[in-house]
C-alpha cells in the first residue's frame, strides 16, 4: 500500500510516497524548511504544501518532534511553546483534507529501523536515538513500541535539557569539532545507558550520515549501531506506522 510519509523537524519539513509493506520509498524526499516561528498554523500550512506537491489522496503518516499522546502534543520540544495542547491529528486533517497519523518522530524512526533495518528481528529494550536540532529517542521492548521515550529531555548541569548541550544544533551554535561534539553524545549515551539499561542502541537521524567522524568517541558497554536508513527513517517509519495503526489499532513491529 502506497502512503504519505512526513518527517517534521526543527529545521526541516520532508515528505515521499513509501511502500509501507516493504519499506521502500516511492519517491524523491521532498523538503521545505521549517517555518522560522515554528508555530502549528504555519507549520500546517508546510505539510499542507507537501501533500499538495504530491497529489496525495489517503491517510498520511507523520514523525512529530515532540511528545504525542492521543493525537495531543504534550510538549513543545523545540517548536513554539504554543503547540502544547494542540490536537496535531486534528489540526493537519483540517489542513490537507487527509487523515494523519501523527507520533512522535523518533519512534518513527525507530519503527523503521525494527522493521526494515538493523533493528529487525531484536528482542530486548532497544533504543533509537536520532540527532538532529534535538536528540530524539524512541524506545521498543520485544518488537513493541513503548511511544514518547523522550530521553533528549533529561536535565543536565545548567540546561533544562541536555539535547541543549549534545543535540547537533549545540554542534552548530557553538562550532564544535566532532571531536568535541562526539564526547558530548557519548556523554548522553552514558546517562541513557545508566538509567534505562538497553540491550541495544540504534543510532540515526541526520548527523548519522557523518558516522565516522564521531563513533570512535562513543564508549559505552551497550552495543551502538548506525541505522543504514538514516534520515529517510522517519518518513518510511511514519508511514509504517500508519498502516499498522489503520489495519490493527496499535503500534507493533512485525514479529
Amino acid at each position: 500500500m502506497e502512503i504519505l510519509g512526513i518527517d517534521i523537524g526543527g529545521s526541516g519539513i520532508k515528505g515521499a510516497l513509501v511502500n509501507a509493506e516493504t519499506g521502500e520509498m516511492l519517491t524523491e524526499r521532498h523538503r521545505i524548511p521549517t517555518p522560522a516561528s515554528r508555530k502549528p498554523d504555519e507549520m500546517a500550512e508546510v505539510v499542507k504544501q507537501i501533500v499538495d506537491h504530491f497529489n496525495y489522496k489517503g491517510p498520511v503518516g507523520c514523525g512529530f518532534p515532540s511528545i504525542v499522546k492521543k493525537g495531543i502534543c504534550l510538549s513543545e520540544g523545540n517548536l513554539h511553546p504554543s503547540w502544547v495542547g494542540v490536537n496535531v491529528d486534528e489540526l493537519f486533517t483540517e489542513a490537507t483534507g487527509q487523515e494523519f497519523t501523527v507520533l512522535n518522530d523518533a519512534d518513527a524512526a525507530g519503527y523503521a529501523s525494527m522493521n526494515y533495518g538493523v533493528g529487525k528481528g531484536k528482542k530486548g529494550l532497544v533504543i533509537m536515538v536520532t540527532i538532529g536540532t534535538g536528540l530524539g529517542s524512541g524506545a521498543f521492548y520485544n518488537g513493541i513500541l513503548l511511544p514518547n521515550f523522550e530521553l533528549g529531555q533529561i536535565p543536565y548541569k545548567k540546561y533544562r535539557k541536555i539535547e541543549q548541550w549534545a543535540a547537533a544544533s549545540a554542534k552548530e551554535r557553538e562550532g564544535l569539532s566532532y571531536e568535541k561534539w562526539g564526547k558530548r553524545f557519548n556523554k548522553f549515551l552514558r546517562l541513557v545507558e545508566l538509567i534505562v539499561s538497553p540491550d541495544l542502541i540504534i543510532v540515526g537521524g541526520g548527523t548519522s550520515k557523518k558516522w565516522k567522524e564521531f563513533s570512535h568517541l562513543i564508549d559505552v558497554d551497550t552495543e551502538v549501531v548506525k541505522a543504514e536508513l538514516m534520515n529517510h527513517a522517519g518518513i518510511i517509519g511514519a508511514a509504517v506506522a500508519c498502516l499498522r495503526e489503520q489495519h490493527h489499532g496499535h503500534l507493533k513491529t512485525e514479529s
